[in-house]
């Protein structure tokens, strides 16, 4: 299955990078970008009363973006399609917003909803809004993981990341992400598909720990 990529419907301006240059940035930015997210992650456990806010979602767009995306970090003023999906992002009138919404229902549903469907929500939401012109996957990816480790209330251990594990194949990750906007279409929010994703993936970051330790898996 082809990725997903963001298509501007205007045009920006782009750094003028060899494919080399650009895949080398790309990497060096994943690497901020996890480090940021880590860093979110223990200030997350450390407080009293944890809030997921725009600024960090926009924080971690910026750091895996630099200098690939004229305006990092900040979400998009102009229409955006996305290649091989029939999904069609809101207008960018409407982003600000949307992710005041998408923050605002994690944090009144902190208290009662599960790690696993807070996660899954901000991963297919994000993706749904579609926000900036580049890495909304990549960002969607790690602030779904820093809920679910905050909501768990510890850094989840393993040697191969939930953002890592899809990242290496995304097809059941699209699968998901095509699942619930179906059910959005109905006027329905049912992210389970997404749900049941991450609760496999995490089952194997943390089955790595026990074959890491010599264990049966």
């Amino acid at each position: 299955m082809s990725d997903r990529e963001s298509v501007p419907e205007q045009s920006a301006p782009l750094p003028q990078l060899s494919p080399e240059e650009r895949a080398q940035l790309e990497a060096e930015n994943g690497v901020r970008q996890f480090d940021r997210m880590m860093e979110i992650i223990e200030a997350g456990l450390q407080g009293s009363r944890f809030r997921l806010r725009v600024s960090t979602l926009q924080n971690l767009n910026r750091e895996a973006v630099q200098g690939l995306e004229p305006s990092a970090g900040h979400v998009r003023n102009h229409p955006v399609s996305i290649s091989n999906t029939q999904h069609q992002p809101p207008e960018a009138s409407d982003v600000q917003e949307l992710l005041e919404e998408l923050c605002d229902y994690v944090n009144d549903h902190w208290e009662e909803a599960t790690a696993l469907h807070l996660a899954s929500y901000v991963m297919w939401r994000l993706n749904w809004i579609h926000p900036w012109g580049d890495g909304n996957g990549r960002t969607s990816r790690v602030a779904s993981y820093l809920v679910l480790c905050v909501k768990t209330g510890f850094v989840l251990p393993g040697e191969k990341t939930i953002p890592e594990m899809i990242a290496d194949n995304k097809s059941s990750y699209y699968d998901a992400l095509d699942a619930a906007d179906a059910s959005w279409k109905q006027d329905s929010l049912d992210v389970s598909a997404m749900e049941s994703l991450l609760e496999g993936y995490l089952a194997a970051q943390l089955l790595s720990v026990v074959a890491a330790a010599g264990g049966s898996t």
